[in-house]
């Protein structure tokens, strides 16, 4: 299956993009320095969000996809486009959300989107049984993939994550804690 073109594009085109989005998300929220404008309750938000995919895409990359996985995916997702739009909603109150940091924005609702179509695709059968169509029967269990992904490929990603995505929306964090002291 780690042949399968499809599984390449997520692998090597999807996931870098979804992390360089995230990474220009914060560029922008630092260049227009939300620590004196819409602050920690934003950061929190930005946080929770990240919360919310990275469950999702733990599961999807280290366990088995069936049925109850593409469930999750997609429950996780619109949870994910839910707390998206509270944070737009409180964010754009509060300071100007520039037309790069739309663009950016829209990439991070899509490209997960994208994902899930991907993934379920890959896993046809199942995402059908979900529904009760089809010919397979919806499995609903938790196990770790049988073919796992490269573990370089893993820990590359994971790397690329922590050095894009959680160390700069932990400082984001702390940026507004510090702001938000000394008002």
């Amino acid at each position: 299956m780690l042949n399968d073109p499809l599984v390449q594009i997520l692998m090597y085109f999807i996931l870098p993009l979804w992390v360089l989005a995230g990474f220009a998300d914060w560029a922008c929220h630092r260049a227009t320095k939300i620590e004196t404008t819409s602050g920690l309750k934003e950061s929190l938000l930005h946080l929770l969000q990240f919360a919310e995919i990275g469950v999702a895409l733990l599961a999807a990359l280290f366990l088995s996809i069936n049925a109850g996985i593409i469930a999750f995916v997609i429950a996780v997702f619109l949870l994910h486009e839910a707390t998206a739009w509270w944070d737009i909603n409180y964010a754009s109150s509060a300071r100007k959300i520039v037309p790069v940091e739309q663009l950016v924005h829209s990439f991070l609702e899509i490209i997960p989107l994208i994902g899930i179509i991907c993934v379920s695709a890959l896993h046809w059968g199942q995402f059908l049984a979900l529904f009760g169509a089809g010919s397979e029967q919806a499995r609903f269990t938790l196990s770790l993939k049988p073919e796992p992904l490269p573990a370089a490929y893993v820990a590359s990603l994971m790397f690329a994550v922590v050095v894009l995505l959680v160390i700069p929306f932990i400082e984001e964090t702390l940026r507004c804690l510090r702001a938000r002291r000394t008002m």
